[in-house]
């Protein structure tokens, strides 16, 4: 068995978007036992996009399009499909209802365009979109490929993927081995070291199997196993865990595709009902904007503090003056008065404070990536770490962000 992805899109051609959807398709693919031998990308036009699929068809059992479902004019994908297929397209009661809905509750007139996004192709199977318009497709022939249409919009590709499409991939596509997948998430050590570190794991690899890849300031692995069922899957996925986090635990910070530090943090904090606070100078309010991203984020977040300039540090936060001129404003004690300030002040549990240098220019004779973070939990001593990030301002920012979840993290751990 094996599939092929058409991601539909001229703006993917032109390097206006990133195609991540090909990606995430792929990986769940994989999971399922299914092969994918090839990838391509073609425009919004109708006469490329009929020979990719003329071209997928003879050489692939399952042909998965992404993109060109919404009501558009070069939105052409369901078009071309049921051309090829000999087939018309069908109106889903359920999906033209709620665009109708959607007009209404907006206050807006409904186009006769958007009702092609209620559209499927005869004889499909429609798959619902929870977060967007337009309905997906998945058709099975009696002979030739299977066909399965999903939207474009990351928003609406990764639910209707998760939640529609693969439970019917997997009763389409029954095989006696169940696969199984676990991701490991990573933070505070590099693709290359982890890699190194597990180097005769990956080397003599056979079942499960890892899969490492690389993120924005953190690294994950895939563990796959394949089983008779369920249990015997989870024992083997068990089994390589635990040789993996002998070896590199303290990095190991979660578990899933959708999950982050601050996720993990936000999730902790509830289970233990303390509450966090923050005073940030070098981000300017990201830790707290990665905080309050979590639902459920007024549980545990009680506010915070942006003190940019040393005038806020000293107004907001009643940091001495004679500290700052003293010791500077990218400073331990600096860090760790804007931590207990920020903690004392809001009766939170926790004070996480920022300060450093992102950059383009050195200040107070630091360099660049040079960072402070301040950590006052509970009734401890606040205490500062010092940490050096000597790349640009963007990144300088979001490590420094990610490197004072993961401390509030392991602080939260101390306590288990």
């Amino acid at each position: 068995m094996h599939a092929e992805i058409i991601a539909v899109g001229t703006e993917i051609l032109l390097g206006q978007i990133v195609d991540t959807n090909t990606r995430l398709v792929g990986q769940v693919l994989a999971d399922l036992g299914i092969d994918v031998y090839y990838q391509t990308v073609v425009g919004d036009n109708e006469v490329r996009m009929r020979a990719a699929i003329d071209l997928a068809a003879k050489r692939s059992d399952l042909v998965i399009l992404t993109g060109g479902l919404g009501p558009t004019k070069d939105d052409l994908t369901k078009q071309v499909v049921a051309a090829y297929l000999g087939k018309q397209l069908v109106e889903d009661e359920a999906a033209m209802l709620k665009i109708k809905r959607h007009f209404e509750i907006s206050q807006r007139k409904m186009t006769a365009n958007n009702r092609l996004q209620a559209l499927y192709i005869e004889g499909s199977k429609p798959l619902a979109n929870e977060t967007g318009l337009a309905v997906g497709d998945f058709y099975q022939a009696e002979q030739g490929p299977d066909f399965m249409l999903l939207p474009g919009p990351p928003s609406e590709l990764r639910p209707m993927l998760f939640k529609v499409a693969l439970p019917l991939l997997k009763q389409a596509y029954r095989q006696d081995q169940i696969l199984s997948s676990r991701v490991l998430r990573f933070f505070g050590i590099g693709e290359s070291q982890l890699a190194s570190q597990l180097d005769d794991l990956i080397e003599n690899q056979t079942n499960p199997t890892i899969a490492p890849y690389a993120k924005d300031n953190e690294v994950t692995l895939r563990l796959t196993a394949s089983a008779k069922n369920e249990q015997e899957a989870q024992a083997l996925l068990d089994g390589l865990e635990s040789k993996i986090a002998k070896r590199c635990g303290q990095y190991l910070y979660g578990y899933g595709d959708d999950n982050s530090l601050a996720q993990v943090v936000m999730t902790k904090l509830r289970e233990k009902h303390l509450t966090i606070t923050a005073a940030e100078s070098l981000t300017g309010g990201q830790l707290q904007a990665a905080l309050t991203s979590i639902p459920g984020a007024s549980q545990a977040f009680m506010g915070g503090f942006v003190t940019y300039a040393n005038y806020a540090k000293e107004k907001l936060l009643a940091i001495p003056a004679e500290v700052i001129d003293k010791h500077g404003s990218v400073s331990e004690q600096t860090a760790i008065l804007m931590a207990e300030q920020a903690k004392q002040k809001l009766g939170a549990d926790v004070g996480v404070s920022l300060t450093g240098v992102a950059g383009p220019d050195s200040l107070e004779g630091q360099p660049v990536g040079t960072v402070w973070i301040g950590i006052a939990y509970r009734n401890k001593d606040g205490y500062a770490q010092k940490f050096h990030f000597p790349r640009q301002r963007k990144y300088v920012q979001a490590r420094a962000v990610l490197t004072a979840l993961d401390l509030v993290r392991k602080e939260l751990l101390s306590e288990n």
